[in-house]
C-alpha cells in the first residue's frame, strides 16, 4: 500500500517523534486529540465505564489533547474528565470551553462572554476538573453584543492569575480572530472542518490562523461519523436534527461517505483513518480531535497519526467529497447565526 503506518498499539514514550505545536507558544500534543462531548450528551445514551475507560486509555496511548466544555451535559463532562484524568493530571493537555450557559426558565442555551461570566464560569470549571489550571481555555461561542475585546482582557486576567495557561477561540470570525489576538495571544481557534466541511475554515480564517501563528483544532473530522461508516441513529442522538442528517439529505452523504471508504480500501486504512490523515495533511499547524466514546475507536483514530497520505490519495479524497456535492448546512439556521462572528 502507499500510505506508511508506523505501528500500532502504541504507547506515550513512543508518540514523542509526531507531536504538534499548538500556536507558536502553545503546548506540544498529539495531532489526533479526542472530543469528550458525546460521553456525556448529543448521541444517546452514553456509559459512564466504557467513557472513562476510553479517557484513561487515551492517555496511555498518547492522545493527551482533551477537549470538553462547560455546555456538554450541563457541566457533566467536565467532572467526567476531570476524574479521568486525576492522577494523570501531567501527562494531558485539558481544554474547555465557556460562553454557552442556560436561559434562565428554560432548557435552551444563550450566549455570556461578558468579562464578569468568563471569571465565573473559569472558577466553576476549575471546580469540575478538579484542577487548578485550564490549559487551553476557548470562547465556545462569541456574543456579538459584547467586545472581543472586552472578552479576552477578562480571559488574560485569568492568565495572569495562573488559571488558565493559553487561550483559544471557537468558530469566530477572521475579524474576531485579529481583534482577540491585539488584546492576548491565541493559540487555537476551533471550528468544524472536515472532508464535508471545508468552506468554514479555507480562505480567510485560515489564511488569518498562519498570519498570527494561530493553530487550527478541527471538530468532527469524521464528518460527526458520517464518514466514518459507524452511522446509525438512535434515542436521544440530537444528530437527527442537523440538516445533514434529515431524511432527504442523509442517503446522498451517505453517499459521499461510500466514495471515500473506497479511497480509504485502496489506501489500505479505514475511512475514519482516512478522513483523519487527509485533515492532519492540510497543514503541521492543524490537530483534529474526534469525538469518540468506544475504545476500539479510540485506538482506530488514533492509529491516524502514523498515515502518510501520498499527494494522490490527499488529492483522491478531496475529489471523493466535493464541497458543492455535500447535502444540507451543518447546522440548522438557528444554529448557524452563532458561528462565524
Amino acid at each position: 500500500m502507499d500510505c506508511q503506518v508506523i505501528g500500532k498499539g502504541r504507547t506515550m514514550l513512543d508518540d514523542t517523534r509526531r507531536r504538534r505545536r499548538l500556536g507558536r507558544g502553545g503546548p506540544e500534543v498529539s495531532p489526533i486529540g479526542l472530543g469528550c462531548m458525546g460521553m456525556s450528551h448529543a448521541y444517546g445514551p452514553a456509559d459512564r465505564r466504557e467513557a472513562l475507560r476510553t479517557l484513561r486509555h487515551a492517555v496511555e496511548i498518547g492522545v493527551d489533547l482533551l477537549d470538553t466544555a462547560d455546555a456538554y451535559g450541563d457541566g457533566h463532562n467536565e467532572e467526567l474528565v476531570g476524574e479521568a484524568v486525576r492522577h494523570r493530571r501531567d501527562d494531558v493537555v485539558l481544554a474547555t470551553k465557556f460562553g454557552l450557559r442556560g436561559a434562565p426558565g428554560s432548557r435552551s442555551l444563550a450566549i455570556d462572554t461578558s468579562p464578569e461570566w468568563v471569571v465565573a464560569a473559569c472558577e466553576a470549571s476549575l471546580r469540575r476538573l478538579g484542577v487548578d489550571t485550564v490549559d487551553l481555555y476557548y470562547v465556545h461561542r462569541r456574543d456579538p453584543r459584547v467586545p472581543v475585546e472586552e472578552t479576552v482582557s477578562a480571559m488574560a486576567g485569568l492568565v495572569a492569575a495562573g488559571k488558565v495557561r493559553w487561550l483559544g477561540m471557537s468558530e469566530v470570525s477572521p475579524q474576531t480572530l485579529r481583534a482577540a489576538h491585539a488584546v492576548h495571544p491565541i493559540t487555537a481557534v476551533q471550528v468544524e472542518y472536515s472532508l464535508f466541511t471545508r468552506e468554514v475554515a479555507e480562505g480567510e480564517l485560515w489564511d488569518t490562523c498562519r498570519e498570527l501563528g494561530v493553530a487550527l483544532v478541527a471538530y468532527s473530522p469524521i464528518g460527526r461519523g458520517l464518514l466514518s461508516g459507524a452511522y446509525v441513529s438512535g434515542d436521544g442522538d440530537q444528530r437527527r436534527s442537523l440538516p445533514r442528517f434529515s431524511e432527504e439529505n442523509l442517503p446522498r452523504n451517505l453517499a459521499l461517505a461510500q466514495a471515500v471508504r473506497q479511497v480509504a480500501a485502496d489506501i489500505g486504512c479505514t475511512p475514519a483513518q482516512a478522513a483523519l490523515a487527509w485533515v492532519l495533511a492540510q497543514g503541521e499547524d492543524v490537530v483534529a480531535i474526534p469525538g469518540t466514546r468506544s475504545v476500539a475507536h479510540l485506538v482506530d483514530n488514533a492509529d491516524a497519526r502514523d498515515i502518510s497520505l501520498t499527494p494522490d490519495q490527499i488529492d483522491r479524497l478531496s475529489r471523493a467529497v466535493p464541497p458543492t456535492g455535500v447535502a444540507g448546512e451543518r447546522y440548522p439556521q438557528h444554529a448557524l447565526a452563532w458561528v462565524n462572528r
